[in-house]
């Protein structure tokens, strides 16, 4: 026989499991959630505190349907596991409310042997796994504009020189009627030139890293926003002090939120009416729990530091967010497309992540970046 049922929403483990039990279900790193049967939330492990967003003292003090709205999937999933008394499990699962947001989560729930209607559920969240794998297609497609940018250099840059030094002697022995021809010739060559060293921001040549000050970027990044494309925007800054350096170049983070600020401003600028005044918002914080496999050797590499650069904007429509790093994908008029390829590559230099999220009236694009850590060489 289990132990008697505790009183509703003291905080307990399932069934009759000990202490040690509990220890051991506090070290899963997967959300655990016994729910019972009045759907009040009878226990949480560690791991379900980030998944919720909420402490584990205030969740055992509410029922699941505080946290999620009554045609939530879940509460069908926790049905059949009741009705049927065997395990279900559920695949691509969204649990959507104000509280909460979590997409494409395998649910699996199983039933309480000691604690009739009481339901045991385990959320498998791959969205950090989808993120990286996004990582590696944009990092294909940069490794793909950095072939072509190297054959445009060798194919395309020498001859252009030669035409332009053609050019330039026809400008002084020919006469005035032609001479614009010859000064057309060297404007055309120089913007073609220009193309192509913008072509070559994508070679893979190493870069040189070293400790850097992530808000002395941010906040070189935001006087140099509001003095020109940005000066009617409000921006608002919550940065954690404590932060570790980053370990990059100064000169590419600057660019990478540089573009990212930029194209903020340029989807508020698109809705001029909208229902509140036009806002960026630069944040910072530590996040540790994200690590990458990085060269030949399998070496894991902990991206803690989180920076965020968000806007009160329209968002991004739904059919280009798959596709918002891959080169030469653009909405606007004037877009190359390379800015976001470009950001995507310079990060994954650094060994980090970047990820979007977008709705309606808030984007927010994250970049997860590595830190200095003791023993690490310096230039």
């Amino acid at each position: 026989m289990g132990q008697p049922s505790p009183a509703p929403h003291e905080p307990c483990a399932p069934g009759n499991v000990t202490g040690n039990g509990r220890v051991i279900l506090d070290s899963l790193a997967l959300p655990v959630v016994v729910v019972r049967a009045d759907n009040a939330i009878g226990y949480v492990n560690s791991a379900a505190e980030p998944f919720f967003g909420m402490s584990r003292a205030h969740l055992v003090q509410m029922r699941l349907t505080d946290i999620l709205p009554g045609d939530s999937p879940l509460f069908l999933l926790m049905e059949q596991v009741r009705a049927e008394d065997h395990t279900v499990v559920e695949h691509e699962v969204t649990l959507e409310s104000p509280r909460l947001r979590h997409d494409g989560v395998t649910v699996q729930g199983a039933p309480v042997m000691e604690e009739p209607g009481s339901v045991v559920l385990t959320f498998h969240d791959f969205s950090a796994v989808r993120v990286l794998d996004r990582q590696l297609t944009f990092r294909s497609a940069a490794r793909s504009v950095a072939g072509m940018a190297a054959i445009l250099a060798h194919e395309v840059k020498n001859p252009l020189s030669g035409i332009r030094g053609a050019a330039q002697l026809l400008e002084t022995s020919v006469g005035e009627s032609d001479r614009e021809l010859a000064v057309l010739i060297q404007d055309e060559v120089n913007r073609i030139r220009d193309l192509v060293d913008r072509m070559d921001m994508f070679s893979d040549r190493p870069i040189e890293r070293r400790p850097v000050n992530i808000h002395r970027v941010l906040e070189h990044v935001r006087r140099l926003a509001q003095q020109g494309f940005a000066a009617d925007i409000r921006f608002h800054e919550v940065y954690d002090p404590s932060l570790p350096p980053v370990w990059g170049n100064r000169d590419q983070l600057v660019q990478v939120l540089l573009n990212l600020v930029k194209n903020a401003a340029e989807a508020l600028h698109t809705n001029p009416d909208g229902a509140a005044p036009p806002e960026i918002t630069l944040t910072t914080s530590y996040r540790p729990g994200i690590w990458v496999s990085t060269g030949a050797g399998s070496q894991r590499v902990q991206l803690p530091l989180l920076v965020s650069v968000r806007d009160n904007g329209p968002g991004i429509p739904e059919n280009i967010r798959p596709h918002l790093f891959e080169p030469f994908l653009t909405t606007k008029t004037t877009g190359s497309g390379l800015g976001l390829a470009l950001a995507g590559k310079i990060v994954g230099d650094h060994g980090g992540v970047i990820e979007v999220e977008s709705q309606p009236g808030r984007t927010e694009v994250l970049l997860h970046l590595p830190v200095v850590t003791e023993g690490r060489d310096t230039p």
